[in-house]
């Protein structure tokens, strides 16, 4: 393997893929918008997901040995709003990247999500059953379906909440948000009802490219060990970051506006991930600090 196309280049999670991608792997990064992020190893293409002529004429010039689609259309409550957007972009290119990786023999590793579960249980396991309360979970369903049944070569992850800081932007990065709001004299408010098992975007982008050089095929979750509520975790960065809990607040549901439905507890079991990788999961603490540490934030 050396030609990997890696779709959403300029998001949270794919910026710190392509940032942890050794020298002697050929990265062709997919954005609509223009990244000044550049490496050696790393080739732009400005080309719109949603143009299946000029995706396929991408996908036939690099004929990439992985594709890793991390691309996706991820704001829940935007999604319940716009269904046939969400869609679209979710679940049509999903179909069409697919459908190349199939025809050039491509290995393709699919980012879906730990919200395809109800959150009845947690600890949920790749055997467990998908039971999507919202639009955003119900796409990734149908998406991971296509995936499953169209690519001879796949891997299905569902990463837990990632933990982490931009690359190169701010992107889909929730630490930074908080970070930049504390910095800012501001209160933070997670909800106590949300469990989830997060794992550090520094680990998960390790695990993406250890994947791409593995046999595995299937689903696989990819989560840290420890299962939090939003709220415990973001206490426990505050505190490590040097600031009393008492700047995180209790966010209560909002039952009276147009906030799609959320699970629970979507905690994920990683014990297969663990059998098959040799990339270590870490603990919360474990993960905090090694996406802090690599981005010289210092101790306080």
């Amino acid at each position: 393997m050396n030609r990997v196309m890696l779709t959403g280049g300029g998001g949270f999670v794919a910026g710190n893929i392509i940032g942890q991608s050794a020298p002697e792997l050929k990265v062709h990064a997919i954005e609509t918008r223009e990244v000044s992020f550049r490496r050696n190893n790393l080739s732009w293409h400005a080309v719109d997901l949603l143009d299946t002529p000029a995706l396929k004429s991408l996908f036939d010039h690099i004929r990439p040995d992985v594709v890793v689609h991390a691309a996706a259309l991820s704001d829940i409550d935007f999604c319940e709003a716009h269904r046939d957007q969400a869609e679209r972009v979710n679940v049509a290119v999903t179909r069409v990247l697919a459908e190349l990786c199939r025809e050039m023999n491509s290995r393709m590793i699919y980012f879906s999500s730990d919200s395809v579960f109800d959150g009845e249980t947690g600890n949920y396991s790749e055997e467990n059953e998908p039971q999507p309360l919202n639009v955003y979970a119900r796409t990734k369903v149908d998406a991971e379906n296509i995936v499953a049944h169209t690519v001879p070569d796949w891997v299905i992850v569902r990463p837990s909440l990632v933990l982490g800081l931009p690359a190169f932007a701010a992107g889909n990065s929730f630490l930074w948000r908080m970070m930049q709001a504390l910095q800012e004299g501001n209160t933070v408010a997670f909800p106590s009802e949300e469990i989830r098992s997060p794992i550090d975007v520094i680990t998960l982008s390790r695990a993406i490219l250890e994947l791409a050089e593995h046999d595995y095929k299937g689903y696989l979750h990819l989560s840290g060990n420890d299962a939090l509520s939003r709220l415990a975790m973001a206490r426990r960065i505050a505190r490590r970051l040097g600031y009393e809990e008492a700047v995180v607040v209790d966010k209560k549901p909002d039952v009276e506006g147009e906030r799609a439905r959320r699970p629970r507890d979507v905690s994920l079991s990683n014990r297969r991930a663990k059998q098959i990788l040799k990339t270590p999961l870490r603990s919360f603490s474990e993960g905090l600090d090694l996406a802090l540490t690599h981005k010289g934030v210092e101790r306080p």
